[in-house]
């Protein structure tokens, strides 16, 4: 009965994996609260990109 359980996880594991990489190691991300507060309050969602002040900060893609 326990190898058939373990059987079902280890199913249900490879099928999150399958459909969400590696989405759960994101709960193990330290995330400083002063810093993503700080990034809410001056984000632009229309544009994507961070305004403070008169200066735009806008993310690149390096290829």
């Amino acid at each position: 009965m326990e190898k058939e359980f373990l059987d079902k996880v280890e199913d249900n594991a490879a099928l999150f994996y399958h459909n969400y990489g590696d989405l759960l190691y994101l709960l193990d991300v330290k995330v400083d609260k002063h810093l993503f507060r700080a990034l809410a309050q001056y984000r632009n969602p229309s544009y994507g990109y961070f305004t403070f002040g008169k200066v735009d900060l806008v993310p690149t893609i390096k290829e």
